[in-house]
């Protein structure tokens, strides 16, 4: 059980949000607005955010940097819209939010994301109290708008890093050949959390095999990285 909140201008979906987190066990609060929401993360600093990016007063990516910047997230955020661009998930990812969602959102996407936020603070948090640490996101971009980015906790030396959890991309560059740079990285991501199963990644991503191998040559991703021995 996770203490959850919900930032959206339109009734129906908050509604629909508290409903579908509720039936799952969460403790779901809502908000309308940014000021709501600032007040609500103040009051009961939940353990997940999602947060839709056009609202009438503040827009959720601005309020996302206002976080970031009084290093205030510290929380995954799960942006949610309807008409972002490519642009705006950048944006959002960079800044630091955690994944993002495309409306109409099925609730098999909401769950899966919100169950991967919960489940990466929770070893994030593991982590730092083991050993203190700072913890980053990378950013990741699907070709569908969704994005993602993932919270790396502090390994030792001797340990098995996993997938590259940090990225750095060069965002003054033709807007083809960075979406090319973040789509290989989420595939890169995504081959090693599947130990190089195509078909599973195939089925995350919602890519036919054969369109995700043709897809996966020419972004240049290297088959073999994905392939981890098992411990």
């Amino acid at each position: 059980m996770a203490n959850i909140l919900v930032v959206d201008d339109e009734l129906g979906i908050r509604d629909l949000l508290f409903e579908i987190l509720n039936d799952e066990g969460h403790n779901v609060e809502l908000a309308e607005n940014a000021a709501e929401a600032r007040a609500a993360r103040q009051r009961a600093r939940p353990d997940l955010v999602l947060l839709d990016i056009w609202m009438p007063d503040t827009d959720g990516v601005t309020l996302l940097k206002e976080w970031s910047t009084a290093n205030l997230l510290t929380m995954p955020v799960i942006m949610m819209s309807g008409h972002a661009t490519i642009d705006t998930a950048v944006d959002a990812t960079r800044i630091g939010a955690f994944a993002f969602l495309e409306k109409p959102i099925t609730m098999q996407k909401l769950l899966k994301a919100v169950e991967q936020g919960l489940a990466r603070e929770s070893a994030r948090r593991a982590a730092a109290a083991v050993v203190p640490a700072t913890s980053t996101y990378s950013p990741v971009v699907t070709t569908t708008g969704e994005s993602a980015l993932v919270p790396a906790p502090s390994l030792s030396p001797m340990a098995d890093p996993g997938p590259q959890s940090t990225q750095s991309f060069d965002l003054d560059r033709p807007l083809r050949d960075a979406r090319d740079g973040f789509e290989k990285a989420y595939f890169e991501f995504h081959l090693a959390m599947e130990n190089g199963s195509m078909t599973r990644v195939a089925e995350k991503t919602g890519l036919e095999r054969t369109h995700l191998y043709r897809k996966l040559k020419q972004l240049g991703v290297d088959l073999s990285r994905g392939r981890r021995s098992a411990v």
